[in-house]
């Protein structure tokens, strides 16, 4: 039986390096197709993560967000077109693989958005290659699209074939996904990564799922990812959508949620059918652009302990090696669980 690792199983040995200053690392990326983003981070397609005002922050601060199909077409393509007018450059929209996933194409490209996101838990289906055929049929090679998810080399090279330029990466390993929990399916989210991108198509890796904290970041990259995608990172603050309650003590907070938990299901399509997530409440962090800033920061650092001035760079040091439960315990703040 294969093994498989996760974020928490590995570190990445510090290497020699010459970097003086943060400043001399380029994290941009090239995601293909003439996509390219500053900061490798996009905003999850969930209805409490990603909309307009999503969108302008990720596109300020180097990302970008991709618009959430939890709505009408018409919803969705007015958010795209608010996202572009309030600056936003590089905007994403998300279809599904049955249904209207050529209505909201066409109303969010003449909306300005820049790529869609062809969004289903399990990529690696007859339905993914079938709707991949068609938005490229109907809308050319210029076209970026995204699709996912999916957990296998075999997978990735499947969706490369089937016309997808990007690629997202992960199945089951969200904060508030429970599909490994309901199906006994899934992969653990550096394995994944560290699989795919062992794929000889021309496509790119995006790895979502399971990414806590920056060094899960830089690990992501450094295994083969060239982006991130995030949810949990970036819920809570002030650009995702939903209101902001306050409870007796005082505390504030704000909804997330999957969107296979009963409660997305039910209030965007009126029922429920397999659920494999849950709905949450998370605190209230601000603006996302302070997230997003730690995030750069630690992704910064992170290479310049491998002495690598790019995300390619940092992919032909990168050296793991496992560590120990006791070990993850050490890597870990512990003065709060020591015994004086």
């Amino acid at each position: 039986m294969q093994e498989a690792l996760t974020y928490d199983d590995v570190l990445l040995i510090p290497r020699y390096s010459d970097i003086r200053s943060r400043s001399e690392i380029d994290i941009s990326t090239d995601m293909g197709n003439g996509f390219t983003l500053e900061l490798p981070i996009f905003a999850s397609p969930m209805d409490t993560i990603s909309n307009d005002y999503m969108a302008q922050a990720m596109c300020a601060a180097g990302g970008s967000a991709i618009i959430h199909r939890y709505n009408a077409p018409k919803q969705q393509a007015e958010l795209v077109a608010n996202a572009r007018e309030l600056g936003a450059k590089k905007v994403g929209f998300a279809v599904g693989v049955t249904g209207d996933f050529l209505t909201r194409t066409e109303a969010c490209l003449n909306a300005g958005g820049n790529f869609v996101c062809v969004d289903v838990a399990h990529g690696h289906h007859v339905m993914m290659r079938e709707v991949l055929a068609s938005i490229r049929r109907d809308f050319g090679d210029d076209l970026h699209i995204m699709a996912g998810n999916v957990a296998t080399l075999e997978g990735i090279n499947a969706l490369a074939d089937w016309g997808a330029n990007s690629i997202r990466c992960n199945i089951g390993g969200g904060s508030i996904c429970s599909t490994r929990v309901q199906t006994g399916h899934g992969h653990p989210g550096l394995q994944t990564i560290i699989d795919c991108s062992r794929t000889d198509r021309d496509v790119t890796i995006i790895a979502d799922g399971g990414i806590r904290n920056s060094g899960d970041i830089v690990k992501a990259l450094a295994a083969g990812a060239d982006a991130v995608m995030l949810g949990s990172l970036l819920s809570g603050t002030k650009e995702t959508p939903g209101e902001v309650f306050t409870d007796p003590s005082g505390m504030k907070y704000k909804t997330y949620r999957g969107m296979a938990s009963k409660e997305a299901q039910i209030e965007w399509r009126g029922r429920y059918s397999s659920f494999e997530g849950v709905s949450s409440t998370v605190p209230y962090r601000g603006k996302v652009r302070n997230v997003l800033g730690d995030l750069e920061r630690g992704i910064r650092s992170g290479l310049s302990y491998s002495g690598a001035r790019t995300i390619t760079e940092l992919q032909a040091k990168a050296h793991f090696v496992r560590q120990t439960s006791a070990g993850l315990g050490e890597s870990r703040t512990h003065i709060q669980t020591r015994k004086w």
